[in-house]
């Protein structure tokens, strides 16, 4: 920061403080001068009583006299005291100009018209502020309710001390008891009683006295925020909630802002307060009001982050907790005016709510404010995960943070939002594959090339094309790969995940179904959740387990089975990540997913020319001392005569090279058509001895 900027800054502060430094004194001024007035009118009307004899009698028959006078007969004669008295009327004169000054005081004006407080609340206020800055107060309180016991503020006392109309009374219903200015004791029995004891709240004491920004009851939760400078990432929504709040002025406000965690809520709330020029105060919902809380406490804590929200000029933001918005509104009654609410799924208002309310939600970031978002943040280029990618803002802000280590970083930052699942859903698939390792059928690889290329693109043709409308549900690009079980459906997706930069998600079929009723669905929506969000390639293998057919309904069992599907086919529609089915049963599948599914890539078993490589490959041992380890390989024989997939030919090829090492050999014909021979036969395929020559 400009140390010039710094400079002006603490000069506003220290003024700040000042100020409130000035008001304090002044309270403490006309307090004392309206007790030390009072003290000379009690003493004058004492004298008279014990001018005269007792008679024996502890309470003189003055002093009842003057007890049981008319109290408007009382009045008259107290102002006729402070009218003729010389040092009454120096007091009066001293009262006079401290009153003026404090007509003035920006800070005491500042709290009475913010909590909308009357005089005789006002006054109470200012009784009870003073005898916690001045702890010797209490004595001369005491003394002024002629009672020793009774050294705290009262109605009774603010009315003598400052001429209100009895009887004024106060309860726990006034403003100033609702916004916890101050409070009555809770031991006293008659709450409305002239004679109650109201003490004032710690942090309003603090507050004036410039010493605390944040109610010590509330600092674990709350957190004041800084204006955002920075360009806003979502202009049309913050222009709309402009535009809504100048709409309803005039009622109290309730906006809502509806997406996912490190979705920027809380920087569009402060750049929302910032085009008001009004402070933000960010609350943490579920850390301040759980569950378990009492309402009574819950209503206490509420009020007191509005109170401070308003002593502060600032917004409040509440962040999660999403029933929040009822529980404070019950509380505070609308007295809030205008506060912000973050959720990750739409609240509810309560019923009868004074306030206008409305929900925003945060749309995807566009390919275009993801890049801008990035060139915001960080020199380094930009990386397609973050170009193309589904990031949210602090993901990528996480991304750029770590982009001085270099690319591999910023993958496997961009790859950790993955986490947002448990684990216990998910189980991370290695890819230590390319293009280059893995053989298939041409037709079947150049249809693999354009899933890679339509994951890789569909960001720009969805957004900077404007293609988008055709997918008006979903943007996600799902597959269903489907063949036998070998022909390479599990390493095309390795293939893809790592060419893609995608972090490869298997499903565990065990953690996400469940014999619960409604729990698989909870389970998988958790499963695409946090994929959809995230830079990963969700993978279901044996898909035919989950997608299966709907059946005709004979019993509960077939009821809720159906559900799931039906489930699952809603989901898929409405999915905006990567998803691929592998399953060796393609006709099992409920042939409403096949229109869900924008590839079907069907994997042939290899022909000989696929056998022949991948023959050579499982075969190309590589030695560390370079001698050769293969003795007279007839691979023409092995691609036309050998029908096997690429995983039989691979577990053959093993087992070769064991059997071949075991014997103290070479690996030859022989080895290599032994295991084929025990491969096959896995399969149900006998070759009889002398059937291969």
């Amino acid at each position: 920061m400009d140390s010039g900027l710094s400079a002006m800054i603490e000069d506003v502060k220290t003024a700040e403080t000042a100020a409130r430094r000035d008001t304090a004194a002044l309270l403490l001024a006309r307090v004392r001068l309206r007790a030390r007035r009072r003290v000379l009118w009690m003493r004058s009307e004492w004298a008279e009583v014990f001018d005269q004899p007792a008679d024996g009698l502890a309470i003189t028959h003055a002093e009842v006299d003057r007890v049981l006078r008319d109290p408007l007969e009382s009045a008259a004669r107290e102002s006729v005291f402070y009218q003729t008295n010389a040092a009454a009327c120096e007091l009066s004169s001293q009262i006079e100009a401290v009153e003026e000054e404090f007509a003035h005081d920006l800070m005491w004006g500042f709290l009475r018209r913010e909590f909308s407080l009357s005089p005789l609340e006002s006054d109470l206020l200012a009784l009870a502020v003073c005898v916690e800055i001045e702890p010797s107060m209490r004595r001369v309180y005491g003394y002024l309710h002629d009672d020793a016991g009774a050294g705290y503020a009262t109605c009774w006392l603010a009315s003598a001390l400052f001429s209100h109309a009895a009887p004024a009374l106060l309860d726990r219903n006034s403003a100033l008891a609702q916004w916890r200015l101050a409070r009555i004791a809770d031991t006293h029995s008659a709450a409305g009683a002239a004679q109650a004891p109201w003490t004032a709240d710690g942090y309003i004491v603090s507050w004036l006295l410039g010493r605390s920004a944040i109610d010590p009851a509330l600092e674990m939760a709350a957190q004041p925020l800084r204006t955002q400078a920075a360009e806003c990432i979502y202009p049309e929504t913050l222009a709309a909630m402009l535009e809504f709040l100048h709409a309803v002025s005039g009622r109290p406000v309730e906006i809502e802002l509806v997406a996912a965690e490190g979705s920027g809520r809380r920087t569009l709330a402060a750049q929302f307060a910032s085009a008001l020029d009004c402070g933000l105060i960010s609350i943490d919902a579920d850390q301040l009001l759980p569950s378990d809380l009492p309402a009574a406490a819950a209503a206490d804590r509420i009020m007191r982050a509005v109170r401070m929200a308003r002593l502060a000029g600032a917004i409040l933001y509440w962040h999660g907790g999403e029933r929040t918005g009822i529980r404070v509104w019950q509380a505070t009654g609308g007295y809030s005016g205008l506060m912000l609410f973050g959720s990750s799924t739409p609240g509810l208002a309560a019923a009868q709510s004074p306030a206008a309310r409305r929900s925003f939600p945060l749309p995807p970031l566009r390919r275009e404010t993801r890049v801008a978002l990035w060139n915001s943040l960080s020199d380094h280029a930009v990386p397609h995960l973050v170009a193309d990618g589904n990031l949210k803002p602090a993901e990528i802000v996480r991304a750029a943070q770590v982009a001085p280590a270099g690319m591999e970083a910023v993958t496997e930052c961009c790859q950790d939002s993955a986490r947002l699942a448990p684990d216990a859903l998910f189980t991370p698939l290695a890819c230590p594959f390319t293009w280059d390792d893995i053989v298939l059928h041409h037709g079947v690889r150049e249809h693999l090339r354009e899933l890679e290329q339509q994951v890789r693109l569909r960001a720009a043709v969805y957004e900077e094309w404007g293609f988008e409308r055709l997918c008006p549900l979903g943007r996600g690009i799902t597959a269903l790969f489907a063949g036998a079980s070998g022909t390479g459906k599990t390493m095309a997706a390795q293939v893809l995940a790592r060419s893609l930069d995608l972090k490869l998600l298997r499903v565990d079929l065990a953690g996400v179904v469940n014999k619960y009723i409604g729990e698989t669905e909870k389970r998988l929506k958790l499963v695409f959740d946090a994929c959809e969000r995230a830079n990963v390639l969700l993978f279901f293998d044996e898909a035919d387990a989950l997608f299966g057919q709907r059946t005709q309904v004979k019993d509960a069992h077939d009821r809720f089975a159906n559900i799931e599907i039906d489930y699952l086919l809603q989901r898929m529609e409405q999915f905006e990540g990567v998803a691929i089915l592998a399953t060796n049963r393609k006709g099992d599948l409920d042939k409403a997913f096949l229109r869900r599914i924008r590839f079907i890539i069907d994997f042939l078993p290899p022909g000989p020319p696929e056998r022949l490589a991948l023959w050579r490959r499982a075969l190309d041992a590589r030695p560390a001392g370079g001698a050769e380890v293969l003795d007279g390989i007839d691979w023409g024989f092995l691609a036309h005569k050998l029908t096997m997939t690429g995983a039989d030919i691979t577990a053959a090829a093993l087992n070769a090279a064991f059997l071949a090492r075991s014997q103290g050999r070479r690996i030859a014909m022989e080895h290599v058509l032994h295991a084929s021979r025990r491969e096959m036969s896995k399969h149900g395929v006998v070759i009889r001895p002398g059937e291969w020559g």
